[in-house]
């Protein structure tokens, strides 16, 4: 028996990867964040599988369902959004099933901000304007930030940033990063990335707060800042020079 945790994708049920779809058929028992993985994705279980969503339940409580699940020898699909590396809450589980010797393994998922890259066509990594991405947030109820890791601290670097769980924070993200990229740096505000509500909006430091107080986003957004959105006077990368030389090109 195996619990396979699961990266569902940011939303569109056609970005889950073909190995976590492949697991979501073949297990008897799924359990899902229902807020947070399409429908869809679900659907694909076996019609007498147990499917659960576990929105409503307490770690105890998902961590009692694996149980039963192995107690039947029945392998268990535990569905997240996203990529379950980034503000999964899988390390708990993995810990519970670690002392009870259960085994489990995990399935990668397109992540949020690489989806968001996407449906903006950016890349997020420009030559001599940004060679470093920053995934991060902003203290908030569930848990604050780790002393260093302040918004303020991380600016520093002026790396292309992916701030999660924040559009609530965003007057506390501009105060904190304006010093630093600017107030005309360019900001995207992506709700629901991927989903067929999603909504984009672009701006600067100095007017994105307005722009999302109107459209009255308050929550499932992903808040993209950095000068590779705004800079089309980048120089071309060496990859694909005439002149740069490597093992697989001929001489």
């Amino acid at each position: 028996m195996t619990v396979h945790f699961i990266g569902a994708g940011p939303g569109a049920p056609d970005l889950i990867t073909v190995r976590g779809l492949n697991f979501i058929k073949d297990c008897p028992v799924c359990l899902y964040a229902g807020s947070l993985v399409p429908e869809e994705i679900v659907a694909a279980a076996p019609k007498e599988a147990e499917v659960i969503d576990t929105a409503p339940l307490h770690l105890d409580q998902i961590i009692e369902k694996m149980k039963e699940a192995d107690e039947k020898g029945f392998d268990v699909a535990r569905v997240h959004s996203g990529d379950p590396s980034i503000y999964g809450a899988t390390a708990e589980q993995m810990r519970r099933l670690d002392a009870l010797g259960i085994d489990y393994d995990v399935t990668p998922g397109v992540p949020a901000f690489a989806a968001a890259a996407a449906v903006l066509n950016r890349e997020l990594t420009l030559p001599e304007v940004s060679q470093t991405i920053i995934i991060t947030r902003t203290s908030g109820k569930a848990s604050g930030m780790p002393e260093g890791e302040d918004l303020a601290s991380l600016a520093a670097s002026k790396a292309t940033l992916a701030i999660h769980l924040s559009v609530r924070n965003l007057k506390k993200v501009i105060e904190d990063l304006t010093p630093h990229y600017g107030a005309d740096c360019p900001v995207y505000i992506i709700y629901r990335v991927t989903w067929p509500d999603q909504e984009i909006l672009s701006g600067t430091l100095s007017d994105i707060r307005a722009k999302v107080r109107e459209a009255k986003i308050t929550r499932t957004a992903l808040i993209m800042v950095g000068e590779v959105f705004g800079d089309d006077d980048f120089i071309d990368s060496r990859l694909y020079a005439k002149d740069h030389k490597h093992v697989l090109r001929p001489r």
